[in-house]
């Protein structure tokens, strides 16, 4: 019995954009994360929305831990950073923080490249074009804090 190569290789280049889609939209958003090391007690969890962004220490604040944030692969847009400072916010929330002191902020290259290509193979031999897009990732750094009411403070 022999297998003819129609067999084996969709007839349209459709259908291997549609499974090649996934990966690629995969590989762009794994890299993104939180790192987050302890530096003192965690608190009962708090809504994301209600973190407070500082950029300079409030009085009487207490530290809770120093959290790195990446955003997912991409080409260096506003979103990235909105999509770092949301993961900043919300690992602060699970721990109880209602508030960041922001240390910095940057971006890195990132660990994954994004390339479009496509072919025309003929009877005899291929011709193939290829284009690398570089990605890059956001990354704010910052510690969670407890800032008490005025009264609290006193």
């Amino acid at each position: 019995m022999t297998m003819s190569t129609a067999s084996l290789f969709p007839p349209t280049r459709a259908f291997a954009a549609r499974r090649l889609l996934p990966l690629v939209l995969l590989a762009l958003t794994a890299c993104a994360g939180v790192s987050t090391h302890m530096l003192g007690a965690a608190r009962p969890p708090v809504e994301p929305a209600t973190v407070r962004i500082y950029t300079e220490r409030p009085p009487g604040a207490i530290d809770i831990a120093e959290i790195e944030a990446r955003s997912g692969a991409g080409f260096g847009t506003a979103g990235q950073r909105e999509a770092a400072l949301a993961r900043l916010r919300s690992e602060a929330a699970k721990l109880g923080a209602n508030g960041v002191l922001l240390l910095g902020r940057g971006r890195d290259a990132s660990p994954v490249g994004l390339s479009v290509g496509g072919g025309n193979y003929g009877r005899h031999g291929g011709v193939g074009v290829g284009v690398g897009i570089p990605t890059t990732q956001e990354r704010v750094h910052g510690v969670a804090i407890w800032v008490g009411e005025a009264r609290d403070l006193q």
